[in-house]
């Protein structure tokens, strides 16, 4: 099994890989937290950081993989996501809804036997990738941000067990993840969940030839889709598009009937959600399993 310890800071066709893989490995990356592990103690705040390209939401990668070409679809089977046993939650003065009455501070938690302490309440971790995706073929977006080719979605659900469908639009993809969290809640309100350096295990695979416009989550359930804009209405709209779009193409219902069924069965919950902060609001829509019908993508 590879190792990816390698850390980029921004998702771009031009970052060299460090690696460069088969479909169907397995391979291990080793993450930073989102403030490259330069926290160390709760003497030190945001404010103390030269908090931008090279220090925020770090990602190891990017990796090459064999085969990948513009209009296909990288799959990406999360197998682990080990965290450190202290992550750092950190509030400034320009993020989430509270921001005006918050400033700069931080707060360490301690995880021991798969539980987090905060303040004597103790509840158990639930570890999640803020920060994966692949290349986008046009200008850079710093790790940080979010966009159709993945990024920081911050979406709960991209834990153990699950698999992601991400769209190629350049040469070998060019993979990269981390910004793991130990724990986060919807919206993740103050900009930071228990932000924790992590080794994340995952399998790589491919699907040739799919037309793919957003990231796709599938869970043992659901199906999500994964979209983002400065705000709601646009993700909303971005969102359900392409969950209409790949419904009708199992289904064959004409747009309407399956706009009724997205109605009657989708949810909308929020990813990130932290303005005035500039990253765009990230959400997911989600729409049950249809057995009777083939699987939202093709599978690997």
């Amino acid at each position: 099994m590879k190792t990816i310890e390698n850390q980029v800071y921004a998702f771009s066709k031009d970052n060299e890989p460090c690696e460069t893989v088969q479909p169907g490995e397995v391979l291990k990356f080793k993450t930073l937290d989102c403030f490259s592990n330069k926290i160390t103690g709760e003497d030190i705040t945001m404010n103390d950081l030269d908090y931008g390209y090279d220090v925020a939401n770090p990602a190891a990668g990017p990796v090459f993989i064999e085969g990948a070409e513009a209009g296909d679809v990288l799959v990406v089977d999360i197998y682990d996501i080990q965290v450190a046993d202290e992550g750092t939650v950190a509030t400034d003065d320009h993020c989430g809804p509270l921001f005006e009455t918050t400033g700069y501070r931080t707060k360490k938690i301690k995880i021991s036997d798969g539980m987090a302490d905060f303040n004597g309440v103790k509840f158990p971790i639930d570890p999640m990738i803020g920060v994966i995706g692949t290349a986008p073929d046009g200008e850079d977006v710093i790790d940080g941000y979010v966009g159709s080719h993945g990024g920081n979605m911050d979406n709960k659900l991209i834990t153990k067990g699950v698999r992601l469908y991400f769209p190629v639009r350049v040469p070998g993809a060019l993979l990269q993840m981390g910004d793991v969290h130990a724990a986060m809640g919807d919206a993740e309100l103050c900009g930071t969940g228990i932000e924790i350096p992590a080794e994340i295990t995952v399998k790589v695979s491919l699907v040739k030839g799919f037309e793919l416009n957003w990231p796709v989550l599938e869970t043992r359930d659901s199906w999500y889709v994964n979209a983002s804009a400065q705000e709601y209405n646009e993700a909303l709209v971005n969102a359900s598009k392409e969950m209409q779009r790949l419904l009708m193409g199992v289904t064959g219902w004409d747009p309407v009937e399956t706009y009724m069924y997205m109605s009657i069965q989708s949810d909308v919950e929020i990813n990130q959600g932290c303005k005035p902060c500039e990253v765009q609001l990230s959400l997911r829509l989600g729409t049950p399993k249809l057995p009777q019908f083939p699987p939202l993508v093709p599978q690997p």
